[in-house]
């Protein structure tokens, strides 16, 4: 409550300019970017090629969360948050995707967060979501978001209505309880879809509202497309897109754009993540 919460320590050290951007934009819709990136999945192909040779199993998507992991611990201001018009640096890296149970029109989805430091190399963040998605496939798994949404929705329509409500006065203030932020994966600093999964194209996914999701990364179906060579020349090259949305208020546009760059170099080069990193860099108090 005043500004203090359990998952994330108001920042004090701000510009003034960026200190009055959640005022004039006080929504997360209101803020919103959207960015494509197009990976050249050529880099990626290699590392799973040669990791495969090696006995170990990559795919696309643990290279992705990999790298956003990694990008959080190395640009911290990207781990920030907007609540009741007051910046926020988040005390974890959090991320959250969703896994359906079965391919299936009927299938029950449900989503999975998990926790990291930022120094995790990619065989530890590849062994926490295989884990984690093994624990969440079954049709009789259920995690805490299962069993926090079972239970609202047990409840008559107007009574959903009220506790939601709120949950969101409580978590406006500061108030909501540490279990209910826990079993959130609206409290997330970035949130991955894997439309690739299900052959589908990038989406611009837009930022929850509800929560402190500032980043949205929807993972397109890879195609082949026609690309300029260092040697000038057109040649074909397999295409990931990445559908990027984030919220623009608590850094400027330079800071995203370097940052990126960096999450860029990743998937060119994902063997960079084989090795752990000493340490995350620290955000401003």
């Amino acid at each position: 409550m005043f500004g203090k919460r359990s998952d994330g320590k108001k920042i004090k050290n701000i510009e003034p300019y960026t200190k009055i951007m959640p005022h004039l934009m006080n929504k997360r819709c209101d803020a919103q970017n959207f960015y494509k990136m197009p990976v050249n999945c050529e880099g990626m192909d290699k590392f799973i090629d040669e990791q495969r040779a090696l006995g170990e199993s990559y795919n696309y998507f643990h290279i992705t969360v990999a790298a956003f992991v990694r990008l959080f611990a190395q640009r911290p201001q990207l781990n920030r948050f907007i609540m009741n018009g007051r910046i926020f640096k988040r005390n974890k890296i959090m991320i959250s995707f969703a896994v359906k149970k079965k391919l299936s029109d009927d299938a029950i989805d449900t989503t999975i967060k998990l926790e990291f430091d930022g120094t995790e190399s990619i065989a530890e963040v590849k062994e926490k979501m295989d884990n984690a998605i093994k624990a969440n496939a079954t049709l009789s798994a259920n995690n805490k978001t299962d069993k926090t949404a079972k239970m609202l929705t047990n409840m008559p329509n107007c009574l959903i209505k009220m506790v939601v409500g709120l949950i969101k006065f409580m978590d406006k203030h500061g108030m909501c309880p540490k279990a209910i932020l826990n079993a959130s994966p609206f409290h997330t600093s970035g949130f991955v879809t894997n439309l690739k999964s299900i052959k589908a194209n990038y989406i611009y996914h837009h930022l929850y509202d509800f929560g402190t999701t500032s980043i949205f990364i929807a993972m397109g179906k890879e195609k082949y497309e026609p690309v300029v060579n260092f040697d000038k020349e057109i040649v074909p090259a397999k295409i990931m897109q990445l559908g990027i949305v984030t919220d623009e208020r608590f850094c400027d546009g330079f800071y995203y754009v370097k940052s990126m760059r960096l999450f860029e170099t990743f998937f060119n080069d994902p063997s960079i993540l084989l090795t752990k990193l000493d340490a995350k860099v620290e955000d401003v108090d």
